[in-house]
């Protein structure tokens, strides 16, 4: 392994395990209380312990992420290719786009969750809503990016508007849809969790969101603590698997993923 790849790796790992010493000293060290403060031993005893409902509420958050992500990317990518096509379409419906991007989803995830005479289908919904933008707005900016002279110079041998769509304004837009991917995963994660807190469901068929606001009710804080560091490492999860994602599709081509920086 290169030293810069050793570097990226260990730095983090240190500057973590120093930050969780100093906070599992301080805990001991004042005698916090663990209903107010647990430490990470703690944290981490409330983890093993409560595994079986935790696992089982994080495959039920992870299901309503994966597909809002789904239909983000699905309709994100198709709504920007439109936009790319018509200047008309995309005056017209883009502000409707950026309406739903600044709406707070905690103001209207009441409504959707009445609305919807579906749970599940309501939280898809709502972390839908937090997810789209930036997989609608990044990918409109690359398709919209393509270079004039290429453009000119496939005019210039006939080529078709789906020929120039296919062989150039994609692949030039593939690095913007994949950044907006990258961010979308964390935001539907968040979406999710936030739909789940207003749904308040509970049951076998609850998320994360839910075991947190039940520990909190009856003050089982570390595994309050517990289920936020599965959250955490669940948007940490996602984030790396998108940016493989990325560095496998534009390695071989893109600039951004091929390396070869000189930042010290």
């Amino acid at each position: 392994m290169a030293p810069e790849a050793w570097l990226r790796v260990l730095a983090p790992v240190v500057i973590g395990l120093l930050v969780l010493g100093g906070w599992e000293w301080l805990v001991r060290a004042r005698e916090i209380p663990p209903y107010i403060l647990p430490g990470p031993i703690a944290i981490a005893q409330a983890l093993v312990r409560d595994w079986g409902t935790l696992s089982a509420s994080l495959l039920v958050t992870l299901k309503t992420t994966g597909l809002a992500l789904l239909v983000a990317a699905a309709l994100g990518l198709l709504l920007a290719v439109a936009f790319a096509q018509s200047r008309i379409v995309e005056l017209s419906l883009f502000p409707y786009a950026v309406i739903l991007q600044v709406t707070p989803i905690v103001a209207i995830a009441p409504l959707i969750i009445i609305w919807v005479n579906d749970v599940t289908l309501s939280l898809l919904i709502c972390a839908w809503i937090v997810a789209f933008f930036p997989i609608l707005s990044n990918t409109t900016v690359g398709l919209n990016s393509t270079d004039h002279n290429l453009l000119d110079l496939f005019r210039l041998y006939g080529a078709s508007r789906w020929q120039v769509l296919w062989r150039l304004r994609l692949p030039t837009a593939m690095p913007f849809f994949l950044a907006g991917l990258r961010i979308s995963g964390g935001l539907a994660l968040i979406g999710a969790i936030v739909a789940e807190f207003v749904a308040g469901t509970g049951g076998n068929a609850s998320g994360l969101a839910y075991r947190i606001l039940e520990a909190g009710y009856q003050l089982q804080i570390p595994r309050m603590f517990a289920a936020l560091v599965l959250v955490s490492g669940t948007g940490i999860a996602i984030f790396l698997a998108l940016s493989l994602l990325s560095h496998l599709l534009l390695r071989r081509w893109h600039e951004s993923a091929m390396g070869g920086g000189e930042r010290r």
